[in-house]
């Protein structure tokens, strides 16, 4: 199986840190009603200094662990093309396998962000004939490409949407 392109982890690492800092945001919003003024009021003024500091150290391991995770979802993301069709594995707690046969193969896309074009990387999209989207009993939701291959280089990108257009259409292409 191959894996995706080293500045992944980078690409995961920015998408995961721009979620954990809304999170974070959210948090201390909703915390500052709650308990911060009890932490940070001393004598009845603001301890700016100390909230700074907390704040720092906050983002600062926030940070760390994102990239943990950033290196982790990059080392447990793998992909081939076999036989039967596209075949992807992801996840690192709950792992995820998704296999697409060409033949329900209807259409792949290459997106490119403004960070994945920063970092020269491509988002390749497989759209299948089935339905692309996560149903539940509240509706759908989720709606998108059934096989996402987040990180790869703009080549490879291009190479595997040729293989995989090449494959649902019955011919072969160069192979990879």
């Amino acid at each position: 199986m191959k894996q995706l392109d080293a500045k992944a982890v980078w690409l995961f690492f920015w998408g995961s840190l721009l979620h954990t800092l809304v999170a974070a945001i959210f948090i201390v919003i909703w915390s500052s009603f709650v308990w911060l003024e009890a932490l940070f009021v001393v004598d009845d003024y603001f301890d700016l200094p100390r909230f700074a500091l907390w704040s720092v150290l906050v983002f600062a391991v926030l940070a760390a662990l994102t990239y943990i995770w950033a290196k982790y979802t990059y080392y447990f993301y793998r992909y081939e093309l076999t036989d039967k069709g596209f075949r992807k594995e992801s996840g690192i707690i709950w792992k995820k396998y998704v296999t697409i046969p060409y033949s329900r193969i209807q259409n792949v896309d290459i997106n490119r962000g403004i960070l994945a074009r920063i970092l020269g990387l491509s988002d390749l999209h497989i759209q299948t004939a089935g339905a692309s989207a996560s149903v539940s009993r509240y509706g759908t939701f989720g709606a998108g490409a059934e096989g996402r291959l987040p990180g790869v280089t703009r080549a490879d990108a291009e190479l595997l949407r040729d293989e995989l257009v090449a494959r649902a259409s019955g011919t072969t292409g160069q192979g990879l």
